[in-house]
């Protein structure tokens, strides 16, 4: 019996080459009610898409943060940084990607547990340097944080024992100041 293959299935491209390359952008925004709903609004109105978002207050209370990871090409990623320095509320925007940074992302993991799984849970979450932050006889919760690329290796770790419940904060980002050799 012969198999035939799709041509769109044997010519469709990983996502990453599909709709561009990862960016993550950094804001800084004035700590006013709708600068969010502006910002958000924004990548609706023009069809671009948040991978994650994450906002919070800066050191001064009336600025926030906002890290945004996004994808496009060139063009688009360029389009987005152009909309977004003309919205009132910015205050600067820095496409962090072409330049070193620090990233960071949270991730709460509640796996399933049994007496017999739970010291091998307990190991995974030592070699990931995660925290145990609630049990009960049938789950773990841990906390983690790390790069993207961590958290998905400690869900991928986890995920045989029965994962419950996550919640992932999305990329925090600062660009990286020092750049010399230590």
């Amino acid at each position: 019996m012969a198999h035939s293959t799709s041509s769109a299935a044997s010519t469709a491209k990983p996502a990453a080459e599909q709709y561009g390359k990862y960016h993550t952008i950094a804001l800084l925004v004035e700590n006013h009610f709708g600068a969010f709903n502006r910002i958000a609004g924004l990548f609706a109105a023009k069809g671009y898409n948040i991978d994650s978002m994450t906002v919070g207050p800066t050191e001064e209370p009336d600025i926030s943060r906002m890290t945004i990871v996004t994808h496009g090409d060139d063009q688009i990623i360029e389009q987005i940084v152009k909309q977004l320095n003309k919205l009132i509320d910015t205050i600067k925007v820095v496409d962090l990607t072409f330049e070193p940074f620090v990233e960071r992302e949270l991730v709460l993991v509640k796996v399933q547990s049994t007496a017999s799984t739970r010291a091998e849970i307990m190991q995974i979450s030592e070699i990931f340097r995660a925290k145990v932050v609630d049990i009960s006889p049938k789950t773990l919760t841990l906390e983690a944080t790390g790069s993207q690329q961590k958290v998905d290796a400690i869900i991928n770790m986890l995920k045989p024992f029965g994962i419950k419940e996550i919640s992932r904060t999305g990329r925090v980002a600062l660009k990286r100041e020092f750049q010399g050799e230590v």
